[in-house]
């Protein structure tokens, strides 16, 4: 028997919904549903050029399972920045973050790693970096109100380029930037290192008055690598943020992805498009180590596909990006010598596509809130973070239709319109 169950808050209460389908589990079900995503970003193509091999990519997260069948042998668990806030003798949930990472990474398992998920960089390695709890944890609420947890996106961040990250990944969101973390932005790209984070999913919500979902952290910080979410249309998913820090998109909507304990997930959501992205951005540093953020990010935004129009967008960035395209466009630009002198980030929208920068939103510090997996509960302290993306969970044949009806919205809708609220970040 299939169960599919799916957590959401209403109104501050955790509710779990399930259905049952008939037919047990088979893995290769999985693999086959990854299909489609990685058909769109041309995966097996770059593949041919590149896997990820030497580079490392720094997961700051709600922590990654290493034991899981389909990550086992490619994950370091660093530090736990969290520690303290549940109580002792909790273990920690670390279902996000393994999502996150076998996007990323993850290798599948059984024979020629043919079942489970494969990432988009599957010989790269993962470094678990914990700067979050989710909402289910019992110390999610000290953690997102104790100061002493204030900076711990800025001190993950230092401690994953001084433990050897190539590539950072942030599927997280917070509404208040803090000079400690674009500090820690500015030194990451004066070492070298690549930032990804997922843009926010407040776009279905009316927006702000200057036109523009909110901006979010650390994904609007100038030099970051900010995605959006995209449609199974490849259009802006209505539920990603659209505003002039977006960069590239993204699949974002019943993306398929492994879970603690040998169990997988279907979700939506700017966390899954991020994942993917830093994926193709440890796919360019292992084929040119030496090449440096703003060329990544360069050749990121220059070889992506579906691109807007005009050319570029609020919501889609300059395209969905396309790993095979990436790769091209860095072997055209490797030999330039562009890079950050560590006197200040680089924004590639600026400084590579003639754009201006994101502007900065300045919020009042009592204005602030934390979201997890489509609900809202108050927080307290600049540390109140999100991981941008509603989940459920898949133990068994994984069909597209079921996946939909998890989702709460109808087979075909690739909007993400009738599922849970994601709520603000």
């Amino acid at each position: 028997m299939l169960r599919v169950a799916f957590a959401t808050l209403t109104g501050g209460v955790l509710v779990f919904l399930t259905g049952v389908t008939a037919s047990p589990a088979r893995a290769d079900d999985v693999r086959e549903s990854q299909r489609p995503v990685l058909r769109t970003l041309q995966v097996a193509k770059a593949w041919t050029l590149s896997e990820g091999k030497g580079v490392t990519v720094a997961v700051l997260d709600s922590g990654v399972d290493p034991r899981h069948r389909d990550l086992a042998g490619s994950v370091t668990v660093g530090r736990d920045f969290t520690k303290g806030a549940n109580p002792p003798g909790v273990r920690p949930r670390r279902l996000h973050g393994t999502y996150m990472a076998s996007l990323i990474a993850g290798h599948g398992h059984g024979k020629g790693g043919g079942d489970g998920i494969i990432g988009i960089a599957p010989k790269a390695r993962i470094l678990s970096v914990r700067i979050i709890l989710e909402d289910e944890e019992p110390g999610f609420r000290e953690f997102n109100s104790a100061e002493r947890y204030e900076d711990v996106v800025a001190r993950g961040i230092r401690y994953a380029v001084d433990h050897g990250a190539d590539v950072i990944n942030m599927s997280i969101t917070k509404e208040l930037a803090t000079k400690e973390e674009r500090a820690a932005v500015r030194y990451a790209i004066s070492k070298g290192v690549v930032l990804v984070a997922a843009a926010g999913n407040d776009g279905a919500a009316e927006p702000g008055a200057d036109g523009f979902a909110p901006y979010s952290y650390p994904a609007a910080f100038p030099g970051v690598v900010s995605v959006g979410a995209a449609d199974r249309g490849l259009r802006r998913a209505s539920f990603s943020n659209f505003n002039p820090s977006v960069m590239v998109a993204a699949p974002g909507v019943d993306i398929l992805g492994a879970g603690p304990g040998d169990e997988y997930w279907v979700g939506r959501g700017t966390s899954q498009a991020s994942a993917m992205v830093s994926g193709v951005a440890a796919l360019i540093r292992a084929k040119y180590p030496k090449m440096s953020p703003p060329l990544v990010v360069q050749a990121l935004t220059s070889g992506t596909s579906e691109r807007p129009s005009d050319g570029y967008d609020t919501g889609m960035g300059f395209g969905v990006v396309n790993a095979a395209g990436a790769l091209a466009e860095a072997a055209r630009i490797s030999g330039h010598t562009l890079r950050a002198k560590g006197t200040g980030t680089m924004n590639p929208i600026g400084s590579l596509a003639g754009r201006p920068p994101p502007p900065v939103r300045v919020v009042r510090r009592d204005e602030r809130a934390i979201t997890l997996y489509g609900g809202v509960a108050a927080a307290s302290g600049l540390g109140a973070l999100a991981c941008v993306c509603v989940i459920a969970v898949v133990v068994g044949r994984v069909r597209r239709a079921a996946a939909a009806a998890a989702m709460g919205s109808p087979p075909g809708n690739d909007t993400g319109e009738g599922g849970p609220p994601i709520g603000a970040t």
